[in-house]
């Protein structure tokens, strides 16, 4: 898909996302949206195309960072649970509690008593939220070895995106095999009815986001509410001269 044809399909669901938002709202819902994936699969990508048109009071990203030393001694569902959605909220997490059941395995970053404990009850614990009224929406983004190594020879290429890679990343593609047998044994044990995977072919970037979005709208039993748009009041007699702030520094005009 052209840019040119991905920005006019995405405009119209930027639309539908702001009647989700009015509903999400009005109705005090409570949603969680999880991104997993493989490295390159453009997680971020989708993430930024649903929250760059919605409000961030409404719409909150979460990507924790590696855990403290503190947090490493709670209990392993802690440090997620304290950004759960209050009502009105929809909390998107880039990478989540399943870095248990795949990244932390592989990598040697956890136990097997720890891997195969939290394998056992996150399930239940899903569970829980559901029941408590949260909307569980999951995702897996899913890339081919050959886009995967393409996107990570651009990374190397190009210096904006030399943030995006680091040492795990590279892991990732030389652990592509050991990854693959995780997360097929992640969704053999967290694949429910009341919190099923999704996959999404992300070969396509264009393409793999406005699905997501699409896909996401039509999991979320919302209704369009009218908007409560205030009325712009009369301008009273502003002119030019009254608009001039007494700045002592201005950032040159460069462009």
């Amino acid at each position: 898909m052209n840019r040119k044809k991905f920005e006019k399909e995405l405009k119209v669901l930027h639309e539908e996302l702001s009647r989700l938002q009015e509903w999400v709202k009005q109705t005090g819902a409570r949603i969680i949206v999880v991104f997993e994936g493989r490295d390159t699969a453009g997680k971020g990508g989708v993430i930024k195309s649903i929250t760059s048109r919605v409000s961030p009071r409404v719409f909150r990203v979460v990507a924790l960072p590696a855990p403290s030393d503190r947090e490493k001694s709670q209990m392993f569902m802690q440090r997620y649970v304290e950004h759960f959605p209050a009502a009105g909220e929809v909390v998107i997490f880039d990478r989540s509690w399943y870095n248990r059941l795949a990244v932390e395995p592989v990598l040697g970053f956890c136990s097997d008593e720890q891997y195969q404990r939290f394998r056992s009850y996150c399930s239940v614990f899903e569970r829980h939220m559901v029941n408590d009224g949260i909307l569980l929406i999951k995702y897996f983004l899913d890339v081919s070895p050959g886009v995967q190594e393409k996107r990570l020879r651009d990374r190397q290429k190009d210096p904006r995106k030399h943030w995006k890679l680091s040492p795990i990343d590279l892991k990732s593609w030389s652990l592509w095999k050991e990854y693959t047998q995780h997360y097929n044994a992640m969704i053999a044990a967290t694949d429910t009815d009341f919190a099923p995977w999704f996959r999404v072919a992300a070969n396509d970037k264009y393409t793999a986001r406005l699905n997501c979005i699409s896909h996401m709208l039509g999991e979320i039993p919302y209704e369009s509410r009218p908007f409560d748009i205030p009325e712009l009041p009369p301008a009273r007699g502003i002119s030019e001269a009254d608009s001039v702030l007494n700045f002592s520094r201005t950032v040159p005009e460069i462009f």
